[in-house]
């Protein structure tokens, strides 16, 4: 899959991804992260061995579908950003992580391996705005029927930042490489299960990277 990227200047970037990885539990707060371990250990989705955590994913679940097909109404999405590898530099984008929330608890891989990763519109060349992303905001929106709510709201500040991926992966970020963030706490008592996302990365410029999607149910198989 080769995605293209609005860069800041107005410039273009195509990349064509080859390997995708998912961070998780990736907050720069450890003991709500781990708060969040023991929530989702209540729901009955298994802790990870370690935190924060990585999962390798197939590089075809990244891209930009208008429309994510889903099996069934448990499945939403993850406000994220995303790193995206090229040939001389690095950029940063907004992301969704679509995540089918009744196999979660049977394997967080196994879930994040059945609906794809989207990528934002814009761009930004890491190295250009390194020192000010815990100014960028995070924010997520979703749609039921006629009427869409914010769901997630915060800044890059609360996760660990590209420096520390870029650090403990090395040699593995190579060309082509999409690494996603993890993700930031949901507004309680958000209905998440929605008709449809919108994601969006914010720069102190007022600069937006964006997310829009649909989310369509299939009809069930015939068992």
């Amino acid at each position: 899959m080769s995605l293209r990227f609005t860069l800041p200047d107005g410039s273009e970037r195509t990349i064509t991804v080859r390997y995708a990885l998912n961070a998780g539990y990736a907050g720069r707060d450890t003991e709500q992260v781990q708060h969040h371990v023991d929530e989702l250990a209540d729901l009955g989705v298994p802790a990870p061995h370690r935190i924060p955590t990585l999962y390798p994913l197939s590089a075809s679940l990244v891209g930009r579908p208008e429309v994510v097909q889903v099996a069934h109404a448990k499945t939403s999405g993850e406000a994220e950003w995303a790193l995206v590898v090229g040939e001389n530099d690095v950029l940063l984008t907004a992301a969704c992580d679509h995540t089918d929330r009744a196999l979660e608890v049977h394997g967080v891989a196994w879930s994040k391996q059945s609906a794809p990763d989207l990528l934002g519109d814009v761009a930004w060349p890491l190295a250009e705005i390194e020192d000010e992303l815990d100014q960028f905001t995070l924010k997520a929106w979703v749609r039921h029927g006629d009427s869409e709510q914010l769901i997630q709201d915060g800044t890059l500040a609360q996760l660990l930042p590209p420096s520390y991926w870029l650090k403990e992966l090395g040699d593995r970020v190579v060309p082509g490489t999409v690494l996603l963030s993890g993700t930031i706490q949901m507004i309680a008592g958000v209905d998440q299960f929605a008709d449809a996302w919108r994601v969006e990365i914010t720069d102190p410029r007022g600069l937006t990277s964006r997310i829009v999607y649909a989310v369509e149910q299939l009809a069930p198989a015939w068992d």
